[in-house]
């Protein structure tokens, strides 16, 4: 394993968000990210909503919901260090919440998630290098003594996550960061760090110089982030770390960071506490996760965590809190980290995580596996297959899967992990690489026989994260146009986003790639859109008779259109009729008034080119399942 320097990274955000709840069977769980408040240029724009009456305080916590989780599962969050309610109203108060390691502005009427800190104008990462191995037992100040520390500044800025009017502009904020130095010029940090990040600059710990870096990669899922110093002055003197290898449960364990409470190193130590396939909350993703009972608080996410022998066995990321728990942290193990480097080296980029794309439900019961003439207590059930997915080829549903690459899957969905212990089957799917192919023991209809399938990302019909930092838009007339994502449902209230498109966002599976769900936002009022002011988060599903399949596709279609009229055709068949001539003439007056530069994103300024291919793929309606990468605890299921 490759030699690895250390540093610590803690931004802040100040992007308030504000959550739906969607009905009481859905577990909702938060997430947050723990970041260091710098300075604030400008005030947030972003709406805010007023928290009432929930039990479990909780400081700088950005809820995200996850749908289909039973009550007895678990919710991970990155560490966050602003103050607001966990949620809007006393049916949320249960709500198990988890928080992201970033410190966060403070703001007792809204919640703020890490990663929505666009309005975020400098974001300092602190950066640590290990001036030799660390010995067994070494005491604090013996480690105070081999590290040498980096300050790391990133640029933030709100209005690329303006998911209302992504043309409007927003605001600036300055965030303390942490990352580490894992060898050739280049530095590890937590995704959720410099997300929306437009700068980033280090400046090591003693030394006023501050150094441009550069973000070469972001793992969503994986919550992680590669970032390269080119500048040889800034890595005189600095030694790498050393990775080592997943500890066992009881191993000690030491996190070093900046929290809250002081502008100096902090450490705290503690054990290994669980070692299994955790929810990332950042990545809205499951990958395996040490849970660690070592204090971690704002300004600790990026920060690496050292066994006793001075190696880093991995990054600290998240914590959950509530008032039945205390000192419950997670680390990203050095085994997510190397698939994460692994992947960044065999593609020059990032690609992620490959999923099977099935929905299983465990075989626990005798006559259940009877009927499915599986002679044993193994294997679980395929109840749905995604339609997007390679495994659609080879894949039926009622197929019971025992074995991936030679690996028996038990009836409870789990299989075995180091000498005594057993794993979520997911497990085995996360050390694959997206485009490799695995061989699944299936038996069907009675009969054992072995298929093979391509592992590849997972396609969301709506997306947990916009590629890019800014959501595509396209405005026709005042008539504001935007994909549907998982961003856009946290800003919204309940009542504005409708539990229809709710319901679809939580249970529709993508028929093609680069399917979406095209909505529109808002109306900008102006005499060419009378009638239409008060529409608002409402899916558009045609225009002129022709069926939209995403966000360009219904942009090309209006600029290739030669009709008299415009016709958006929405669900429930409303209809919104615009001349196509005065909508024309309308449209630069409108930009005008309301200050917007553009009538749309950048990215749909290209050619459109359709390579989705849906024809002879039916129209799926809303489905009963649903569609989340996590297990859904009474029901039996989870997704690969």
């Amino acid at each position: 394993m490759a030699a690895f320097g250390s540093a610590y990274a803690s931004p802040s955000c100040s992007s308030s968000l504000s959550f739906s709840h969607v009905s009481p069977c859905f577990f909702r769980s938060a997430f947050v990210c723990f970041h260091r408040p710098f300075r604030a240029r400008r005030q947030s724009l972003s709406n805010s909503h007023p928290t009432a009456g929930n039990d479990e305080q909780v400081e700088g916590v950005s809820q995200k919901r996850f749908p289909g989780r039973g009550k007895d599962e678990k919710a991970y969050l990155p560490p966050d260090g602003g103050r607001g309610d966990a949620g809007r109203s006393q049916s949320h108060s249960q709500s198990t919440v988890f928080k992201s390691i970033a410190t966060q502005k403070r703001d007792t009427r809204a919640v703020y998630d890490l990663k929505d800190q666009q309005a975020c104008q400098s974001s300092c990462f602190f950066l640590l290098t290990p001036l030799e191995i660390f010995k067994t037992q070494i005491s604090l100040m013996r480690l105070l003594r081999f590290i040498a520390l980096i300050l790391l500044l990133t640029t933030h800025f709100l209005g690329r996550n303006n998911v209302n009017l992504p043309a409007l502009g927003g605001m600036f904020l300055s965030l303390d960061l942490c990352a580490f130095m894992i060898g050739d010029g280049k530095l590890l940090t937590n995704a959720h760090c410099v997300e929306h990040g437009t700068q980033v600059k280090v400046k090591r710990r003693g030394d006023d110089t501050k150094y441009v870096a550069k973000v070469l990669a972001r793992g969503i899922e994986c919550d992680i982030a590669l970032l390269a110093v080119e500048s040889e002055e800034f890595w005189k003197g600095a030694e790498p770390l050393r990775f080592g290898q997943l500890p066992c449960l009881q191993d000690s364990v030491t996190v070093v960071g900046y929290p809250l409470g002081g502008d100096t190193i902090s450490v705290t130590k503690g054990v290994v506490s669980r070692i299994e396939v955790t929810s990332y909350a950042h990545g809205s993703s499951d990958l395996l996760g040490i849970q660690i009972d070592a204090a971690i608080n704002p300004g600790n996410s990026g920060g690496p965590a050292f066994n006793d022998r001075g190696e880093c066995i991995g990054v600290a990321f998240q914590v959950f809190r509530s008032e039945d728990t205390e000192n419950i942290g997670y680390v990203i193990p050095t085994t997510v980290v190397s698939h994460f480097l692994d992947d960044y080296e065999r593609n020059g980029k990032y690609t992620g995580f490959p999923s099977l794309g099935v929905l299983l439900q465990k075989l626990e019961n005798p006559a259940l596996r009877a009927c499915l003439k599986v002679p044993s207590n193994e294997g679980v059930l395929v109840r749905r297959v995604e339609p997007t997915s390679p495994a659609n080829d080879v894949l039926k549903e009622g197929d019971v899967i025992v074995s991936f690459d030679g690996v028996q899957v038990g009836s409870e969905g789990t299989v075995p992990f180091r000498s005594t212990e057993r794993i979520a089957f997911r497990y085995l799917i996360s050390q694959k690489f997206s485009g490799d192919v695995a061989e699944l023991g299936i038996i069907r209809d009675g009969t054992y026989m072995r298929v093979q399938t391509v592992l590849e990302t997972r396609v969301h019909l709506v997306p947990f994260h916009i590629e890019g930092g800014q959501p595509s838009y396209l405005i026709v007339a005042g008539l504001v146009f935007t994909p549907l994502s998982e961003p856009l449902i946290e800003e919204e209230c309940e009542d504005s986003i409708g539990l229809k498109l709710l319901a679809k966002a939580r249970y529709s599976l993508a028929r093609f790639k680069g399917e979406e769900i095209v909505i529109l936002s808002q109306v900008l009022a102006n005499e060419v859109n009378i009638g239409y002011e008060d529409m608002g988060n409402q899916q558009v599903v045609k225009f002129n008779g022709t069926p939209i399949k995403n966000i360009r596709h219904l942009a090309h279609l209006v600029d290739s259109c030669k009709d008299k009229y415009l016709i958006f055709e929405f669900e429930d068949n409303f209809l919104a009729v615009l001349d196509r001539e005065a909508a024309s003439t309308a449209g630069p007056l409108i930009l005008q008034a309301y200050g917007i530069p553009g009538k749309r994103s950048s990215d749909l300024l290209e050619p459109y080119i359709d390579a989705e291919e849906d024809d002879g793929i039916p129209n799926q309606d809303i489905g009963d399942s649903p569609v989340s990468n996590y297990e859904i605890g009474f029901d039996g299921l989870l997704w690969a």
